[in-house]
């Protein structure tokens, strides 16, 4: 039997295996989110190999700076808000009652994976420390590796919320984001606007992501079944955020990028929130289109294989990245690896290494899957 004949009778398998009321369309949603955070991340991150009164050391630089026309690629891979919508839905559909059992077996879930990460840099940072590797390297390094943990800080901070969520939304449908988008004006309108402290700012950390999360539940609820409401969703999130760019001279790049004033991310702002509602409302205009294309085993396969360890993917990515930056370092500076963004040319480098981050990641999927799964 031939590779490929055994990649086909394992996803007619997979296929045979999946329970007839799965919604496939949302487990293709949240793959691809995913994929599209990991790819943004490997594309917008860059280790620079420098020099300092230390020795030899790597700080971490964007692309996105010194190539701004570059931001559109930010659009296309800042994906969370369509993850979130993904977990308010999932939320919704599997809260039965049983609060703490339910939030317990959540969080659990989630738990695994980091602990796997956890107990493998422990030991590697002390490592690197007793080896003498510069203090600045190592906090580069392991600021990349931990820096995926806000993400699932909001996420179960959102999940603990989720009774409260549900009654918002059986209460006012759809339009109780308007509550959490307002504190995020507000937050904004007073640090920007009038000048008030950045902290004001964090409010904006769980405001922002409930918005998509509240979205989620009321597509579970039944609220946004007519395509008009993602369509309106679509168009008027991206007028917002244009606006918003335009004339209130939010930052372009959905990212963060290195030494810029304001950061659309870190927490969010209202522009982020305006393109979240945007990407919710595209990905709900796409359902339909991908649950046919989820009917077709072997696409089918590769999404639920992604899936099942969704959060072992999304944490060891950037490890990934990190563990080939690494042993490049034993041919000094590798182009599109080790060397600063500062060209077209380092785009192209940097596309050619995408599928050794991919091979490296495979690898890690392998060893650590089995932790997220219990």
């Amino acid at each position: 039997m031939t590779a490929l004949a055994q990649v086909r009778r394992l996803a007619r398998r997979i296929d045979a295996a999946t329970p007839p009321h799965r919604d496939r369309a949302v487990d293709a949603l949240r793959a691809l989110a995913i994929a599209g955070v990991i790819g943004g991340h490997w594309l917008v991150t860059a280790l620079v190999l420098g020099r300092s009164h230390h020795g030899t050391v790597l700080h971490d630089d964007s692309p996105l700076a010194s190539m701004p026309w570059l931001a559109p690629v930010s659009w296309i891979f800042q994906t969370l808000a369509v993850f979130f919508l993904v977990g308010g839905y999932a939320a919704a559909r599997s809260y039965r009652g049983g609060y703490l059992p339910w939030l317990r077996k959540r969080l659990i879930r989630l738990a695994r994976p980091v602990a796997a990460l956890v107990a493998v840099w422990i030991p590697v940072t002390v490592g690197m420390l007793l080896a003498g590797v510069p203090a600045a390297t190592v906090h580069t390094l392991l600021f990349l590796v931990i820096s995926p943990l806000w993400f699932l800080g909001v996420y179960a901070g959102l999940t603990a919320l989720t009774p409260a969520a549900l009654w918002l939304v059986r209460r006012f449908g759809a339009s109780a984001v308007i509550f959490p988008v307002s504190l995020v004006a507000a937050a904004d309108l007073l640090r920007f606007g009038l000048h008030g402290p950045s902290w004001v700012g964090w409010v904006n950390l769980p405001a922002g992501w409930l918005v998509p999360y509240l979205l989620g539940i009321a597509w579970a609820q039944g609220s946004l079944r007519d395509r008009r409401v993602p369509a309106l969703m679509l168009a008027g999130g991206a007028a917002a955020t244009a606006a918003l760019i335009a004339w209130a001279h939010y930052p372009a790049s959905m990212v963060g990028v290195n030494g810029a004033h304001i950061s659309n991310l870190n927490p969010p702002t209202l522009a982020a929130v305006t393109f979240g509602i945007a990407q919710c409302g595209l990905a709900l205009l796409l359902r339909d289109r991908l649950a046919k294309l989820m009917r077709r085993p072997l696409a089918w396969a590769a999404i639920a294989i992604v899936n099942l360890s969704a959060m072992t993917l999304f944490l060891w990515h950037q490890t990934a990245f990190v563990t080939v930056s690494s042993v490049g370092l034993l041919a000094g500076r590798v182009p599109g690896l080790l060397t600063a963004p500062t060209g077209g040319l380092w785009v192209a480098e940097r596309l050619a290494w995408l599928p050794v981050f991919a091979i490296m990641l495979s690898g890690l999927w392998l060893a650590f899957r089995r932790m997220e799964r219990g």
